[in-house]
């Protein structure tokens, strides 16, 4: 069999180290698909699930368990925020490397930051930032950032142990009753923001992926949003059309003073930016962002942000 690239209109013979490279490169990429595709049979789920006392969302081969702080009553500028705002914890698992990747972002206390910190540490886990989302918040909440590499199992025990130093919720209630309408126009939102958003506890969100891939430990991290590398944008209904908005934008080192522009030019208060990975290729800076005010007003500045990014638009 022979292989040929085009160059000026002309066929020529690869050489046959180039040959062999690309096809190594090719049989390693589905070996390594079919190891990945076995590792994820060989993982009893519905064990993990039972450990951390909730059913995850799986998209793909990623499996995300929510650890909402709704124990926590938190406003910022006379807003209530909702959980699915910004008081979300989650961790995913990610078949890789005969066990899992996990990472996620844990919504915490002042008071709980060490305690939690040091189980986790003790308890073979790694801390990749500890830092605030919002500015102003009563009372103040704090984001721990986690990563783990081994058995599914052994991390979640791990994950289960070092929470319970805090408050968060680990066995979850039904809710009292079901969440709010979201009381917005959310097909112009869609329109605006430039994909599809979806309603989850009386807030509508986004995801907006970025085109570039990202990569950690020499494997692909994707699907991107349950990995936590999708631009997240919540709005919250306040009332007369308002909105209370938040989120982060994920970001190379070149778009991060564009978007802080754009967004300050719009209205919107930058309130953090910084890493959340220690790894990952290309490097990624997250910036989180918030404003109360007219939500198709809001959803023009974010659309004029996102324009900043290499950000996917459908």
């Amino acid at each position: 069999m022979s292989f040929f690239t085009i160059s000026s209109g002309k066929s020529s013979r690869l050489p046959n180290a180039a040959r062999r490279a690309s096809a190594c490169a090719a049989l390693i990429g589905i070996v390594a698909g079919f190891i990945a595709a076995a590792h994820a049979q060989d993982i009893d789920w519905q064990k993990v699930d039972e450990a951390l006392g909730r059913k995850a969302a799986v998209t793909g081969d990623v499996h995300r368990y929510g650890f909402p702080r709704a124990d926590l009553a938190v406003t910022l500028d006379g807003v209530t925020i909702k959980p699915a705002l910004a008081l979300g914890g989650w961790v995913a698992f990610k078949p890789a490397h005969g066990g899992v990747m996990a990472m996620g972002d844990l919504v915490l206390l002042e008071s709980e930051i060490n305690p939690v910190m040091l189980k986790m540490i003790g308890n073979g886990l790694e801390i990749t930032a500890v830092h605030n989302h919002l500015l102003g918040a009563s009372p103040a909440t704090f984001y721990m950032h986690v990563a783990g590499h081994g058995d599914a199992l052994k991390i979640a025990a791990a994950l289960k142990d070092a929470l319970a130093e805090s408050k968060t919720p680990l066995s979850l209630s039904p809710p009292a009753a079901p969440p709010p309408a979201v009381d917005l126009d959310t097909a112009q939102l869609d329109q605006i923001i430039g994909v599809k958003g979806q309603a989850n506890g009386g807030v509508y969100q986004f995801n907006v992926p970025r085109r570039d891939p990202v990569s950690e430990d020499g494997m692909q991290l994707s699907p991107a949003a349950p990995l936590g590398l999708a631009t997240g944008i919540n709005f919250q209904p306040t009332g007369g059309g308002k909105a209370a908005i938040t989120g982060d934008f994920v970001l190379a080192g070149d778009e991060v003073n564009p978007v802080i522009t754009a967004l300050r030019s719009h209205g919107i208060a930058v309130t953090a930016l910084h890493s959340h990975m220690l790894d990952e290729q290309p490097r990624l800076f997250f910036m989180h962002f918030w404003a109360n005010d007219d939500a198709v007003k809001l959803a023009g500045g974010l659309r004029a942000a996102l324009d900043k990014t290499a950000s996917a638009k459908n």
